[in-house]
């Protein structure tokens, strides 16, 4: 197998028109060629300057999961840190999770900051929602968000090589006109459902409105969890 290490933009779209496979962190292909064969090319993005930014406001698909720290909103890096062990996150990306497995983890915590994805096709780079991403499997090269008020996260604990745990992400946004919102997002199972609603007026009345939407037809545990999260995030935020 032929690595490609591209520094520039131009050399990655070049790269991907050779027929490179991206190839992240490699954690999630590596039994699967070493069992079905390796492929003659592949790229990594590691050197690329777009693909390796950790800001308060951007993140590059191939930042390793425990590079992510503290520049980064609460949310995003307590996501990162609950992915599989030490060895795992020090080896797998943000672009590999993302797009490449079917847990998604740093998911819920994007969709809560309104992240927007930038993306590399062939002959160009543009940016685009997280849902096209994840349904078309597009090239990421980082996301890019405003910085909330506050954010959480809440991953329930679950038996290795059980279900997915319950996953709930929270973010604050201020909306542009001296109001805030909550955003909140929840993975049960391999599904993620998101919403948002106005919060000014509070914990119960945001947790009134969730449940007029998809989240109140999660089981009675989730809607528990998400009630205590919502609960959790909103009420320092009182009379602030």
């Amino acid at each position: 197998m032929l690595l490609r290490l591209p520094t520039s933009v131009s050399e990655a779209q070049a790269c991907v028109a050779e027929g490179a496979v991206p190839i992240g962190g490699a954690t999630l292909v590596w039994a699967t060629w070493q069992r079905d064969g390796f492929p003659e090319l592949a790229m990594s993005l590691r050197d690329l300057p777009e693909a390796t930014a950790v800001e308060p406001e951007a993140l590059g698909a191939a930042v390793v999961l425990h590079a992510i720290d503290d520049r980064v909103p609460r949310v995003l890096r307590r996501a990162a840190g609950s992915v599989g062990t030490g060895a795992v996150r020090r080896t797998a990306t943000v672009g590999g999770n993302l797009v490449g497995s079917s847990l998604r983890c740093l998911l819920p915590a994007a969709l809560v900051l309104d992240a927007r994805a930038t993306v590399l096709a062939q002959d160009r780079t543009y940016e685009t929602d997280l849902a096209e991403v994840v349904a078309k499997r597009h090239l990421l090269l980082g996301l890019r968000w405003r910085t909330p008020l506050a954010s959480g996260y809440r991953k329930q604990p679950a038996e290795a090589g059980g279900p997915p745990p319950l996953v709930v992400a929270t973010a604050v946004h201020a909306d542009g006109e001296g109001g805030r919102r909550l955003r909140i997002a929840v993975r049960d199972g391999y599904e993620v459902l998101s919403e948002t609603t106005g919060c000014d007026a509070g914990t119960e009345e945001a947790l009134a409105a969730l449940e007029r939407t998809d989240l109140a037809a999660l089981p009675p545990g989730a809607r528990g969890v998400v009630r205590d999260q919502v609960a959790d995030l909103l009420g320092p935020l009182a009379g602030r």
